[in-house]
């Protein structure tokens, strides 16, 4: 009997190949599962579209906030022009205009302090433009995940505000302001060391300081590892609240219910009939969490 096992189990496998034809289709293997060309479309392989961009500037379709604001960076205005608040268009060009030039004009002359007030215009009104356009986008449904993260990368903890959320506010300007106040205190620092240090290893000048060279140095290295390191607590309390002001409008509408409870109770498991040979189901526990 044991030598007949393989010839019967040989003998079988044609029947169980045509039922596994019948069962594992072609069509399994080759069907695509996302057909939906918006989903294509809002995937993060077309992240920006200038043929979008513009289309949406032409009033030719709507376009995304995210899609508006990235344009508008490059092409000032254009986001004034899509919510049709073309008297405003003036205004912005004036103002960059003026302040460009006024850079220009005072930098030849060498007074670099008119000149900088200048340029800090010019880039106060392209910040005003981008934000005019985030705020008069349309349609104005709250909430909009777009719209909260880019009031956040515009101004910290304005995405705190449009989501309702006024109490983070203190914390992460807290951090923002810590972090930059431990900048400008290591930065100090770390300035005065260097210079402590330079003059102690010059050779042309008669060093009589108390603190020697090395010493200096190894305070110079600490103290621009420190600076660095505010900047990196400032950058991540930035982007965190830009995060947070994303997240939580994504989940505005989300609703969590207080009866939270766990219901166990017995179930009958039941395969697969399609992919799997007719099998009698199994006994199981089902496990319900309500929340």
């Amino acid at each position: 009997m044991r030598r007949l096992r393989p010839i019967f189990l040989l003998l079988l496998l044609p029947l169980f190949c045509v039922e596994a034809r019948a069962q594992f289709k072609e069509e399994a293997f080759s069907q695509q599962y996302n057909d939906d060309t918006n989903a294509k479309k809002d995937s993060t392989d077309v992240m920006f579209s200038l043929r979008d961009f513009f289309g949406g500037v032409a009033h030719k379709h709507s376009i995304k906030v995210g899609t508006m604001f990235a344009g508008s960076t490059l092409f000032v205005g254009c986001s004034q022009i899509y919510n049709r608040d073309y008297w405003k268009l003036p205004v912005v060009y004036g103002g960059i205009g003026a302040g460009v030039a006024g850079g220009i004009l005072f930098g030849r002359e060498g007074n670099t302090r008119a000149s900088t007030l200048c340029y800090a215009g010019a880039g106060l009104v392209w910040w005003a433009s981008l934000m005019d356009g985030v705020v008069n986008y349309e349609p104005n449904d709250y909430p909009q995940p777009g719209k909260a993260t880019l009031y956040a990368l515009l101004l910290p903890g304005l995405g705190q505000i449009y989501n309702r959320e006024y109490w983070k506010i203190p914390i992460y300007w807290g951090g923002i302001i810590g972090s930059a106040h431990f900048f400008m205190l290591n930065r100090t620092n770390y300035l005065r060391f260097r210079r402590i240090y330079r003059e102690a290893t010059d050779e042309t000048a008669t060093y009589t300081g108390p603190i020697p060279a090395q010493t200096a140095l190894y305070y110079r290295d600490v103290y621009r590892r420190y600076r660095d390191y505010s900047v990196l607590a400032m950058a991540a309390f930035y982007l965190l609240q830009a995060i947070d002001a994303n997240v939580f409008a994504y989940m505005h509408d989300f609703d969590v219910s207080d009866d939270i409870s766990l219901n166990v109770s017995p179930t009958l498991i039941a395969p697969d009939e399609a992919y799997a040979m007719a099998t009698p189901p199994a006994m199981g526990v089902r496990f319900g969490f309500t929340f």
